[in-house]
């Protein structure tokens, strides 16, 4: 299974973007989905998680209420869009799949990982 993350770039403080997971096959569509980051010099954090039927989403405590994930699964692509970006989400997002039908906040639950996209906020 590919990932394929893509939207990152350079944004002003208060400013949104979306990025975008594609998967290189609908395996993705039976499994949860998530989205992690990681600041230099810090270790990958949990984002958000959505499960394979977009029934039930996480999020991380730091973007509850600023970022939405969801999912197509017609287009085996996951999206989180960010809002009220701060410069303490400057980082490289990664996308990944589940190895279960459900999101975790553990990344060792899995089993694929994209290339990771950056997310730069100025401030």
């Amino acid at each position: 299974v590919q990932l394929q993350a893509s939207g990152g770039g350079l944004v002003q403080a208060g400013g949104s973007l979306r990025l975008s997971c594609a998967t290189s096959r609908r395996t993705g569509s039976n499994n949860g989905m998530g989205w992690f980051r990681q600041a230099p010099g810090k270790e990958r954090e949990f984002v958000a998680a959505i499960a394979w039927n977009g029934g039930s989403t996480l999020y991380a405590d730091s973007v509850k209420g600023r970022f939405t994930i969801s999912r197509d699964n017609a287009k085996n692509t996951v999206y989180l869009q960010m809002n009220s970006l701060k410069p303490e989400d400057t980082a490289v997002y990664y996308c990944a799949v589940a190895r279960s039908s459900y999101g975790s906040t553990l990344d060792t639950q899995y089993h694929y990982w994209g290339q990771g996209t950056q997310v730069t906020v100025s401030s």
